[in-house]
């Protein structure tokens, strides 16, 4: 069993749940975060209050899923990312799960 987690856009919400019904991932949570991008590293006390565009709206979303399907996941999500140069690509990370409280023997 592995942890796929996916982070985005929340705009590219479709298609990330497209990609997870290409890679046969029926089962998935989401969950809407705040996302920040920065190419310097300010001072924070100084941008504590800061009004800036820095805050991007974003989801993550995660699926526990066979390998296989977490690895087409992947390549679909390099797939979509070279063919849509958005600056923001899709994000995708697997994790091997090793202990769960559901099977002892993963």
């Amino acid at each position: 069993m592995k942890l796929l987690m996916v982070t985005s856009l929340k705009e590219y919400q479709k298609a990330v749940a497209h990609i997870f019904n290409k890679a046969g991932i029926a089962v998935f949570s989401v969950t809407e975060t705040i996302g920040f991008k920065d190419h310097h590293t300010p001072n924070l006390l100084d941008e504590w209050f800061s009004t800036g565009n820095e805050k991007f709206d974003s989801i993550f979303l995660f699926s526990f899923t066979q390998d296989a399907r977490a690895k087409k996941a992947l390549d679909l999500v390099k797939k979509y990312n070279t063919g849509h140069d958005t600056g923001f690509p899709i994000h995708a990370f697997i994790l091997p799960v090793t202990k769960s409280s559901l099977d002892e023997s993963i």
